[in-house]
C-alpha cells in the first residue's frame, strides 16, 4: 500500500470516529464551528468588486465507504430574490446546481482547482436545476436526491465516496446567498453519520457584526512543506491570522477592495496531518457590511489544499499563547 495513502487514511479514520462520538455534526455548509452565515455566488455579468470574481463553487460531499443507504442534498435558500439575498439593480440572477458523481467527479485535476476552469464539470451528471427568483425557495429548502453512496466517487485516500456539488451563476448581476445540509432524509436536516464536505476555495459572506470571528480549516498533509493563502475583495476588514497546533496566531495578508492578496508560510512537522486554522477577525470601526469573500491556500506544488467544514485532526489548539492583534493591550 501507497505510505502517504495508509497515513492519510488513518487520519481520516480517526476523524470520522471523532465524529460519530461527536456533538458536532459534519453536514451543515457552513459548519457551526466555522461560523460563517451562508455561502454566496453572484450572477456572471456583476463586477469582481461585490466580492465574488468566480461565478461558480465547488462543494465535495464525502461519504464512509460503509454507509449504504441514501443521502440528499438540500438547499437553503437556492432562489436569487429573497431575504438574505443581495440586491443589485433589479433581481435577474439565476443559479443552476448540478451533482456529479462517478469517476472523475473528484479525481480529475481540474475539479481541485479553485478557479472553474477546463474540466471541473467532470465525471457523471445525476441531477440539475436552474433557480431564479421563484418565491417559493425563498429561506427554505430543496432537495436533490436521493443518491446511491456508491453513485459517487470511490477514494480511497479518504476512505469513503465523493459526490460533487457545483452551483453556478449563470446570468443576472445580483448575490446569491445559500447554504447546504447533507441529509439522509428529504425533508428534514438529519445527519449522515461519520461524513465530512470540503471544498478548494470558499466564497462566502462575513457577518455584518464586527464581534464575530468566521474560521475555515485548510488540511495540512505530510507532504505539505509550505503553503500560500489568497484572499479577493477582503475591503480591508480587519486581519486574518493562521492559528495551528504549533502556531500562536501568525496575521497573514489581507486584501482591499476587487483585488487578490496572498502570503506565504512554512510548516512545522507539528502542523502535518492537522488542520490549520484561517481565522477572520473583522474590523471594529467603521464596520464593515455585506462583506463577500473569495479564499483558497495551495502548497508548494501549485495543489491547493481542501477546507473540510469539520476539521481534520478536529480545531487546532495551539500550546502557545495566542499572540495579540495590532493595536489590542
Amino acid at each position: 500500500m501507497n505510505y502517504r495513502y495508509h497515513k492519510i487514511k488513518i487520519y481520516f479514520l480517526l476523524s470520522f470516529l471523532l465524529l460519530a462520538f461527536s456533538s458536532v455534526s459534519a453536514q451543515p455548509v457552513p459548519n457551526d464551528i466555522e461560523n460563517i452565515p451562508h455561502l454566496v455566488l453572484f450572477g456572471k455579468n456583476a463586477e469582481g468588486s461585490w466580492g465574488d470574481c468566480y461565478h461558480s463553487q465547488k462543494f465535495f460531499f464525502l461519504i464512509p465507504k460503509d454507509y449504504k443507504k441514501p443521502v440528499y442534498i438540500r438547499v437553503y435558500d437556492p432562489e436569487c430574490g429573497g431575504g438574505i439575498d443581495e440586491l443589485n439593480g433589479v433581481w435577474d440572477t439565476q443559479t443552476e446546481f448540478s451533482v456529479y458523481g462517478g469517476k472523475g467527479c473528484w479525481s480529475e485535476t481540474d475539479a481541485q482547482d479553485p478557479e472553474p476552469k477546463g474540466k471541473y464539470k467532470s465525471g457523471n451528471l445525476l441531477a440539475s436545476k436552474v433557480f431564479g427568483s421563484d418565491t417559493k425557495y425563498d429561506q427554505s429548502w430543496y432537495t436533490f436526491g436521493p443518491f446511491n453512496p456508491s453513485e459517487g466517487e470511490f477514494v480511497q485516500k479518504y476512505d469513503g465516496y465523493v459526490i460533487k456539488v457545483i452551483s453556478e451563476a449563470i446570468s443576472g448581476d445580483d448575490g446569491n446567498l445559500y447554504n447546504y445540509f447533507l441529509s439522509t432524509e428529504p425533508e428534514k436536516n438529519k445527519p449522515v453519520e461519520g461524513a465530512n464536505v470540503f471544498t478548494y476555495a470558499y466564497i462566502f459572506r462575513l457577518w455584518d457584526d464586527p464581534n464575530q470571528v468566521s474560521h475555515i480549516y485548510p488540511f495540512v498533509d505530510d507532504k505539505t512543506i509550505t503553503v500560500e493563502q489568497w484572499n479577493w475583495d477582503w475591503d480591508d476588514d480587519g486581519f486574518i491570522r493562521i492559528v495551528s497546533v504549533s502556531r500562536s496566531g501568525e496575521l497573514a495578508k489581507a486584501s482591499g477592495q476587487s483585488e487578490w492578496k496572498h502570503s506565504s508560510l512554512s510548516i512545522t512537522e507539528e502542523e502535518k496531518g492537522h488542520s490549520l486554522d484561517i481565522q477572520m477577525i473583522k474590523r471594529k470601526n467603521p464596520a464593515v457590511k455585506n462583506n463577500n469573500v473569495v479564499m483558497y491556500v495551495k502548497n508548494q506544488y501549485n495543489q491547493a489544499l481542501p477546507y473540510f467544514t469539520i476539521p481534520i485532526g478536529g480545531v487546532p489548539h495551539t500550546i502557545h499563547k495566542i499572540d495579540r492583534l495590532p493595536g489590542q493591550k
